[in-house]
């Protein structure tokens, strides 16, 4: 009986030894993420700063309905992915509603950028009201916790 219980306790210790092991490790690996973070983000500024001294002023784009498909398909994905995820209440609703939102912001981004001086620019202003709203609700449903309610 002695040996069984030294065997159940040994048992024990080591599965308590593992998971602080484990424990310790994803603690230092978040830590490392987080570094990366803030390394990648103070190295952005001077990239970001090359690229405004060397890229050209305009560019012949292939594709380039291609592009404002996809990203307006990625949208409507991302909106019912949210929707399914928020009706069933799951928790990855939130994970769906910031990258919805990122892309919102980033449509809005180009929108305007993009576009022509004039009824251009006017009709992709009025657009980028539309996905900064979609975007602030993306924001919205991302940072609140709707499963304590009824």
């Amino acid at each position: 009986m002695k040996k069984q219980s030294y065997e159940k306790q040994l048992a024990g210790w080591t599965l308590l030894l593992l998971g602080l092991a484990v424990g310790a490790m994803a603690m230092a690996l978040k830590r490392w993420t987080v570094v990366f973070l803030g390394a990648a983000a103070a190295l952005l500024v001077p990239w970001a700063v090359v690229l405004g001294l060397t890229l050209p002023a305009d560019t012949e784009v292939r594709h380039w309905s291609l592009a404002w498909i996809g990203l307006d398909v990625l949208m409507a994905a991302g909106c019912a992915a949210t929707a399914l995820l928020g009706l069933r209440r799951h928790p990855a609703a939130r994970l769906t509603a910031s990258a919805t939102a990122a892309v919102a912001v980033l449509d809005a981004w180009f929108d305007i950028t993009t576009a022509q001086a004039g009824s251009g620019l006017a009709q992709a202003l009025a657009c980028a009201v539309g996905e900064t709203a979609l975007a602030c609700v993306c924001v919205y449903l991302a940072v609140t916790d709707r499963r304590s309610r009824a």
